[in-house]
């Protein structure tokens, strides 16, 4: 069964295999599509935690997995940690900390996260808003990473490269460029840094996993 992901932009993506339609951090979605079985939320900073886009996402049965913070304050949901593991139907998701090492945005003891999703056959690491992590160099037969690349928050382009070396996914998709922070030229920097195959999308764009 093939795997669609599609970048909506920032930090939000959304995938398609089967019945599963996973959403990652949806924010700022143009369209109401109420077709998602599964949301994911890495942490609760407005630009990945917005319930107003989690309400257009979200099919009539769907789960929810998230932070803590994120749960407490949406009223609902299941609390993932870092390293731990949750199945859904059609697949599980696992918890990586995400967290600064040179900055103080994203602090460790937040327990927020990125996600390992194991979905038919494939493996997609969502790294969530993060620097280079010592986590990362666990991370194995990762078939497509998302990355961020924008600095300010989370890694530069360069760093986003280096992390590539550290566990050298199959292919790498760029992102957290675009609105906010970060530029398309900091997308074609970590693509001509990378090791192995990039990929540059547009908003709304998808690929083939």
């Amino acid at each position: 069964m093939s795997i669609t992901l599609q970048w909506l932009g920032h930090a939000s993506f959304k995938i398609v295999s089967g019945d599963s339609v996973i959403y990652i951090d949806p924010w700022k979605l143009e369209d109401a599509d109420h077709d998602g079985t599964l949301i994911l939320v890495s942490h609760s900073h407005y630009d990945h935690y917005s319930v107003e886009d989690i309400g257009k996402a979200v099919s009539g049965d769907w789960e929810f997995i998230a932070t803590a913070d994120v749960v407490q304050g949406y009223g609902a949901g299941d609390v993932i940690r870092p390293g731990e593991t949750r199945e859904f139907d059609g697949g599980k998701v696992t918890a990586v900390a995400a967290y600064n090492t040179n900055k103080e945005f994203h602090p460790k003891e937040s327990e927020w996260v990125g996600f390992i999703i194991e979905l038919d056959g494939k493996k997609i690491y969502y790294a969530g808003d993060t620097d280079i992590t010592e986590e990362m160099s666990g991370l194995t037969d990762i078939d497509l990473a998302l990355l961020p690349v924008g600095g300010t928050y989370t890694m530069t382009a360069a760093e986003a490269a280096a992390a590539t070396a550290k566990f050298q996914p199959r292919k790498a998709l760029p992102y957290h460029w675009g609105d906010i922070v970060g530029h398309r030229n900091d997308a074609e920097k970590f693509k001509s840094q990378s090791v192995g195959e990039v990929v540059v999308l547009q908003p709304g764009e998808t690929i083939k996993v």
